[in-house]
C-alpha cells in the first residue's frame, strides 16, 4: 500500500482538522534510538520525538521488555482494583515531585491531566469557576482546555465551564514588556496580575495554570523566578498554582527536573500535571499535588484506562532508565552544544530572529527576512527542506508565527547533535535562499 493511497484513505475517514506535516505526508514504519524510518526506507534523525513524547529513545529495550512482560500477564484492570505497577510509579512520581505530602492520579493524556487539575482546583476552592491562564498558552484538546488556551490557533471555541482571565509573562521578547530587563519585566507582569485580581473577585478564582516553558506557543518563557513572584500574590488569596509540565517535565530543560524549579523560590506548585515523555510513547498522563487538594472531590471518581498495568510498567521502566543514565545532565550538556551551533548560524541568517529555550527544548523563531514580521510559511518551508535532508523537526508559535521546535530524545549524543545542527542549518540556508528567489511553500 503506497503512502499516497494511505493519504487518500486518511482524508476519507478522518476529520479535516487532523493536521499532517509535509506536502507528501510521512508514514513511519519503525524507529531505533534517535532515528526513524519511513515505509520507503528513508532514514531520519528525529528531533521532535512524536511531539516530545519519545523521551528516552525509540524502541528502548527496557521499555519494550517491560510492556511485553506485563501484557503477557494482565493488560487491564482499572482503578477499581489494587495495581502494583500503578502504586510503584505513583511512589516514584510523588518522591520526585518536590511537593509536600503528595498524592498522584493517573490519566491517559496531558489534556485529561489538565482537565483533572482544573476540576480539583475548582472543587478545592468551593466551586470557583474562574481560571488565570497565560497568553500564548496551550493546555490540551478537550472542551474545557481549549476554552482556556491562550493561543487562537489552537482554540476553536471560547465556550467553557470556566471563565478565563489572561495575564502577561510567558513571551519574553515580544509584547508590551519586551524591552524591559528581567527584574522589571517580572515586576510589570506581577503588577498586571494584581490589577487583574483587583478587578475581579479573587474568591471566585480557582487557579493559575501555566507552562514553565510554553510548548505549542513556540518554546517561549518569562524570566526565571516569574512564577515564584506570581505565587506570592496567589498565596495571599488561596489561589491554586497548577504547573503544566506536560512538555517540560522529566529533565528535558536540562537545568531542572521540573520546569517549576526555575521558579521555586516560593516553593513548589500546588498541583503539577505531567504526560508525554514519561510513557515514551505509551498513553500516560497524571496529576500530582498536595493531599488536601487532591482529596477535594466529594463525589465518586475512577479512571478506566488511567493507571493501566501495561502503561505503568512502561513508565516505570522508562523513568528508571532516565534516572539511571542521568539523561537530565545529558540534556543540559548536549542541548547547550546544539543551541550554541544554532545561535552561531543565526547570526548570519536574516530569517532567524531568535534561538531560545533550554536543554533539549529549543525554539528557532523565523521572520520574513529584513523585517520583524513572523511568517508561518517560512517554518513550513524549512520543515520540508529539513525532511529532504533527513531531519524531522516540529513547528509552533502564536497565530501566524513561524517557530521551529527542536526536542529530540534525551539520550541524544554529541555526534547526533552536531549532525542535526548541520542538517538544520543547511535547511535554513536553502529556505532563505529559496525565499529570496521566490520559492514559497
Amino acid at each position: 500500500m503506497s503512502a499516497g493511497s494511505l493519504y487518500e484513505r486518511h482524508r476519507a475517514v478522518l476529520p479535516g482538522w487532523v493536521a499532517l506535516y509535509y506536502e507528501r505526508p510521512l508514514e513511519l514504519s519503525h524507529g531505533e534510538g534517535r532515528h526513524v524510518w519511513d515505509v520507503e526506507g528513508n532514514r531520519y534523525l528525529d528531533f521532535f520525538g512524536g511531539i516530545l513524547t519519545t523521551m528516552t529513545a525509540h524502541a528502548l529495550p527496557e521499555v519494550t521488555k517491560a510492556v511485553a512482560e506485563q501484557a503477557a500477564r494482565l493488560v487491564h484492570s482499572s482503578t477499581l482494583y489494587l495495581s502494583r505497577p500503578m502504586v510503584e510509579l505513583a511512589e516514584r512520581v510523588a518522591d520526585l515531585s518536590g511537593i509536600e505530602d503528595p498524592r498522584v492520579f493517573f490519566t491517559t493524556s496531558g489534556t485529561e491531566a489538565n482537565d483533572t487539575a482544573l476540576l480539583l482546583a475548582s472543587a478545592y476552592r468551593g466551586g470557583a469557576n474562574q481560571v488565570l491562564a497565560m497568553r500564548n498558552s496551550y493546555h490540551g484538546r478537550s472542551f474545557s482546555t481549549v476554552g482556556l488556551t491562550g493561543n487562537a490557533g489552537w482554540s476553536p471555541t471560547t465556550l467553557s465551564p470556566l471563565q478565563t482571565l489572561y495575564v502577561h509573562g510567558s513571551v519574553r521578547t515580544r509584547g508590551p514588556y519586551a524591552g524591559l530587563p528581567d527584574a522589571e519585566f517580572t515586576a510589570a507582569a506581577v503588577a498586571d496580575l494584581e490589577d487583574m485580581l483587583a478587578h475581579t473577585r479573587p474568591a471566585g478564582v480557582a487557579a493559575l495554570i501555566a507552562e514553565p516553558v510554553q510548548g505549542v506557543g513556540g518554546f517561549t518563557s518569562g524570566p526565571d523566578g516569574l512564577f515564584a513572584a506570581f505565587r506570592e500574590v496567589l498565596a495571599r488569596e488561596g489561589i491554586v498554582w497548577i504547573s503544566d509540565e506536560v512538555q517540560t517535565g522529566w529533565g528535558r530543560t536540562g537545568d531542572h527536573f521540573w520546569g517549576w524549579q526555575a521558579h521555586g523560590a516560593a516553593g513548589p506548585p500546588d498541583l503539577l500535571t505531567f504526560a508525554k515523555g514519561i510513557g515514551n510513547g505509551m498513553s500516560i498522563g497524571g496529576v500530582v499535588g498536595r493531599a488536601e487538594i487532591m482529596n477535594a472531590l466529594d463525589a465518586n471518581s475512577i479512571s478506566t484506562f488511567g493507571g493501566s498495568p501495561v502503561t505503568m510498567a512502561a513508565g516505570l521502566a522508562n523513568l528508571g532508565y532516565l534516572l539511571e543514565h542521568d539523561l537530565q545532565s545529558n540534556a543540559r550538556r548536549v542541548g547547550a552544544l546544539l543551541r550554541e551551533r544554532l545561535e552561531a548560524a543565526a547570526r548570519r541568517l536574516a530569517m532567524v530572529r531568535e534561538v531560545r529555550g533550554r536543554g533539549l527544548m529549543i525554539g528557532v523563531e523565523l521572520v520574513r527576512p529584513g523585517t520583524d514580521e513572523p511568517d508561518a510559511r517560512l517554518a513550513a518551508l524549512v520543515l520540508e527542506r529539513a525532511r529532504e535532508a533527513g531531519l524531522l523537526i516540529g513547528k509552533g508559535g502564536g497565530p501566524g508565527a513561524g517557530v521551529l521546535r527542536i526536542a529530540p530524545p534525551l539520550s541524544l549524543t554529541e555526534a547526533e547533535a552536531e549532525e542535526g545542527a548541520d542538517l538544520l542549518v543547511g535547511a535554513l540556508e536553502r529556505a532563505e535562499t529559496g525565499w529570496e528567489g521566490g520559492d514559497r511553500p
